[in-house]
């Protein structure tokens, strides 16, 4: 049976989130209703909103969902109705990589999450005024009262830890986090930079402090930020506005350059910056995306030393025990997510869009 839920829509891109009556599409056998209690506001979101991305529109987006089942599909049998889940991105089960426990590169996931606007099978998971809406966005779509959520979207959390304070997980935190523990692994004693400190690379200083690296530095040119990264555990600060990149991270390390590097920036500038600062068989996490086909020129030589750039979508985690595990630590006060959260009403999602893109809220989260 359909339902009739308020959601934020996105006309066309570069237009306002207007709040709107939607209908949810009855349940597929694999989907879930949620009703949310809270969803983050990501850049990826604002990238899609601005017509940056070909989703279609008009649509309704959100992909950082935290909320609670209301009805489930009849082949579900992960989660059950009162059940307290975080939502994050889907991923189809069957494909090399699904299955060898990476979905994030799953071989159908920009269709499935970012760019298709329905589902595998091409149906539309939400309309209007009997109009199909792009949807199914990560999956979950929760700039909405309820969403329809694909079942492979959905993480099954504790009820105990409140929902609008691990709503990030579901990507941003994720993100950061994979990042380090994932893919740098550090080493006892190692070096780790992270360039840029919003949301993502804030959530990479975390983990590092987390892990046995001995020096953790934090790039970014706001110095309420760079503050914030001491706080949350970074050993060093550098002010891009005011430094050499290279220079410094040399000072600070000894001459031997960086261990591991986060970029979370997305200017190819930093990038480059960024590689140039590794250490003899460094790894460079490239995790903050510039525009469709952004190139970036390295020196050849400069990466014989045993360097090592790779790509990263969302942590390369395995949602089903990465995100209990972070919940875990939030819970125990060793993951302090709080401190990056604004809480903002759903009607004020455009509000939250301002605060963020002029800086003022590192990670705002919309609460029902």
């Amino acid at each position: 049976m359909s339902l009739t839920t308020r959601a934020a829509v996105v006309e066309s891109g570069g237009a306002p989130f207007t709040l709107a009556d939607v209908v949810l599409d009855e349940p597929a056998p694999h989907e879930a209703v949620v009703r949310m209690v809270a969803t983050g506001l990501c850049h990826t979101d604002l990238g899609v909103a601005s017509g940056g991305l070909p989703f279609p529109l008009p649509g309704v987006l959100g992909h950082e969902g935290a909320g609670v089942v209301e009805a489930v599909g009849s082949a579900v049998t992960g989660v059950a109705p009162g059940d307290h889940v975080v939502l994050s991105f889907t991923s189809c089960g069957d494909c090399r990589n699904c299955r060898g426990g990476h979905p994030a590169y799953c071989a159908t996931w920009l269709p499935l999450n970012l760019i298709g606007g329905r589902r595998a099978d091409g149906t539309s998971t939400i309309s209007r005024d009997g109009e199909p809406l792009g949807g199914h966005f990560f999956g979950q779509s929760s700039f909405a009262e309820r969403a329809l959520v694909d079942e492979r979207s959905l993480v099954k959390v504790d009820p105990d830890v409140p929902l609008e304070s691990i709503a990030p997980l579901g990507c941003g935190v994720q993100t950061g986090v994979g990042a380090v523990w994932n893919v740098l692994k550090p080493a006892t004693g190692s070096a780790v930079v992270v360039l840029g400190a919003g949301a993502v690379g804030l959530s990479a200083v975390m983990a590092a402090a987390l892990s046995p690296a001995s020096t953790i530095v934090a790039v970014d040119k706001v110095g309420e930020r760079l503050s914030l990264a001491r706080e949350l555990g970074a050993t060093h600060t550098v002010n891009a506005g005011e430094a050499d990149l290279g220079e410094t991270i040399a000072e600070i390390t000894g001459g031997q350059g960086a261990d591991g590097v986060v970029e979370t920036t997305g200017s190819v500038a930093v990038l480059r910056q960024g590689v140039d600062a590794l250490g003899a068989r460094g790894t460079l996490v490239v995790v903050g995306a510039p525009p469709f086909g952004s190139e970036v020129a390295l020196d050849v030589n400069g990466l014989l030393g045993g360097k090592r750039v790779v790509g990263l979508t969302l942590g390369d985690a395995e949602t089903q025990t990465f995100i209990p595990a972070l919940v875990q630590l939030v819970k125990e006060g060793r993951l302090p997510l709080h401190r990056l959260i604004s809480t903002y009403p759903f009607a004020d999602i455009d509000q939250a869009v301002r605060d963020m893109r002029a800086g003022k809220a590192i990670k705002p989260v919309l609460t029902f």
